[in-house]
């Protein structure tokens, strides 16, 4: 029987570590894992609280231990292990982490991982990864995506570099708080010898190929990088004026600050072969390629080539691009995807979940679906408003307010009706700029895809065919960007050709496209119509509620 080919995607995600396992010859998932970092036994002993973040020694202070990555990579292993999976046959790891989120390495940290790959005598020794590297970091927390006290280091950067549209121009984002580079200022700041004693900044994506490949000089990849604010993202490249203004007063200057990135590559590039330790320990197999890896909105984005919209808890809008073109006003961020396509990322806060908020105030259960349904059933497409932010939000960037009804007597379905359809109206609307115009399908994902009316509405309010998938994950799009970087490695031996494509359709499941009402589109666009009386009315609630 023909050795089965499998391929495995890991995402190290703010929660947990996850694990799909996907046979290439069939195109099928056929293992998917979880460990939850407070759920967990062998994982909860980090000191992380209810919020899966240390305790902040500050406001706005999000950090994690980075003992508890290296110990979630052992558990996994071993759970895979356990699980039957043929450990042998996997050809490729490839990696998602969480965006902006990064280690400090020490200059111990090359000969602790290299330890690694030259690892034997498992038996008797019996360490694991925590034990074996936990003397690697200089800095000894891991900052996460949700930091939020850098305003000051933002501040500083954007200025450094001449202001907002230089900023966006440069690196593609606005300097948002959460983004690395800023960070690292931060801690050169509060923590400089810290800083003085970092060798390499890693970010968690780049540092779980580290540690898996046993070499602390792995790449950073360019579609996470630009979740950085110090690399150019038209070039691709660690921009000098980035790097000037991050590095502006911190110990050794630009200098010091380049010599701890990393070199910048393809994130479906293979970084090396997995190290001895993984083979001794678990019984892969020496041959098994590690790649680069990326963040885990790119990795999402890899299975669907269009734009794709998901409808969570939060909202989040990835949109295809040609690569030059930018938010100017800097809500959304320019990315590329784990294939190295660019794109732009668009997360509004405000989403289902204030949809269920909606529908408690009526009575109604987080999961009683059906009598909103036939609410909005019974309300045409572009009838009502309704406006909510419980939080604040950043797309577009504005204040918590509280439930605008839709009437002065509201029911359920004005109610209902108004509020999904503005919350949508705001995705479309501030997407614009930067979205082409286009009878290709909008892919979207999530709940909402269950609700023929809400589909229905998207299709109108984008004015495209909409075309439901299933929820994929950002350890699944590693997995299928893994499988594109062997076959791409392997295209002077391989007799046939690879659709990443045809694959993905495969994996992740597409259901039927839902064409738009000619009726809904001339409801929600034109002069005097729905998508222009609710910016004209939202603006004017924005500027009443500023952040």
């Amino acid at each position: 029987m023909p050795r089965k080919k499998l391929a495995l995607g890991l995402d190290s995600s703010t929660q947990s570590l996850s694990a799909v396992v996907i046979d290439i010859d069939t195109a099928e998932k056929c293992f998917e894992h979880s460990l939850d970092y407070r759920a967990d036994a062998r994982l909860n002993q980090f000191g992380i609280g209810e919020d899966y973040i240390l305790p902040p020694i500050d406001e706005g202070e999000a950090e994690q231990p980075p003992l508890m990555y290296l110990a979630s990579l052992d558990a996994m292993f071993a759970d895979l292990r356990e699980a039957g999976v043929s450990l042998e046959n996997i050809l490729l790891i490839n990696t998602s982490g969480q965006q902006h989120g990064h280690v400090y390495l020490n200059r111990d940290a090359d000969a602790l991982l290299a330890q690694l790959a030259s690892f034997q005598n498992f038996d008797e020794d019996g360490r694991d990864l925590q034990v074996l590297l936990e003397k690697a970091f200089a800095y000894p927390n891991a900052p996460i995506w949700m930091t939020a006290n850098t305003s000051a280091q933002t501040e500083a950067v954007r200025n450094g570099v001449g202001g907002k549209a230089e900023m966006i121009n440069l690196s593609g984002s606005d300097a948002p708080l959460r983004f690395t580079g800023t960070v690292v200022r931060r801690v050169g700041e509060q923590f400089p010898e810290c800083y003085a004693a970092t060798a390499k900044v890693q970010l968690i994506s780049s540092f779980i190929p580290a540690v898996l490949t046993g070499n602390a000089e792995v790449p950073i990849d360019y579609g996470n990088g630009c979740g950085m604010s110090l690399m150019n993202y038209r070039t691709q490249t660690w921009d000098d004026a980035l790097l000037a203004a991050t590095a502006d007063g911190l110990p050794g200057g630009v200098g010091a600050l380049q010599s701890k990135l990393p070199a910048l590559a393809r994130p479906d590039s293979i970084v090396g072969s997995l190290a001895a330790y993984y083979i001794e320990k678990y019984g892969f197999d020496g041959r098994c390629a590690v790649i680069a890896g990326s963040g885990d909105n790119p990795q999402a984005k890899v299975p669907v080539a269009g734009d794709l919209l998901s409808l969570g808890t939060s909202f989040v809008n990835m949109v295809s691009t040609d690569g030059d073109t930018l938010d100017p006003e800097g809500f959304a961020n320019a990315m590329y995807d784990g294939i190295s396509r660019p794109f732009m990322f668009g997360c509004r806060t405000n989403g289902a979940m204030v949809w269920d908020a909606v529908r408690s105030q009526y009575g109604l259960a987080k999961e009683e679906y059906a009598p909103a349904e036939a609410a909005l059933q019974s309300v045409a497409p572009g009838e009502f408003m309704a406006f909510w932010q419980p939080k604040t939000e950043s797309f577009p960037v504005s204040g918590a307010f509280e439930l605008i009804h839709s009437t002065a007597q509201p029911t359920l379905a004005e109610d209902y009706t108004g509020i999904i359809e503005t919350s949508l109206a705001a995705v479309y609307i501030y997407s614009a700029v930067f979205t082409k115009q286009t009878q290709a399908p909008l892919f979207v994902t999530g709940g909402a895809t269950d609700s023929p009316e809400i589909m229905r509405r998207v299709a109108g309010i984008w004015n495209r065919p909409t075309l439901p998938v299933e929820k994929g994950g950002a350890a699944l799009g590693a997995a299928v960007a893994g499988v594109k970087a062997l076959y791409d490695a392997n295209s002077d031996t391989e007799a046939e050709s690879f659709d990443i494509e045809v694959f993905s359709a495969s994996v992740l499941k597409r259901g039927e496209p839902i064409q738009p009402h000619p009726e809904d589109v001339a409801a929600y666009h034109g002069e005097g119509k729905y998508l222009q009386r609710f910016r004209e009315k939202y603006e004017q609630i924005m500027a009443e509620n500023p952040v």
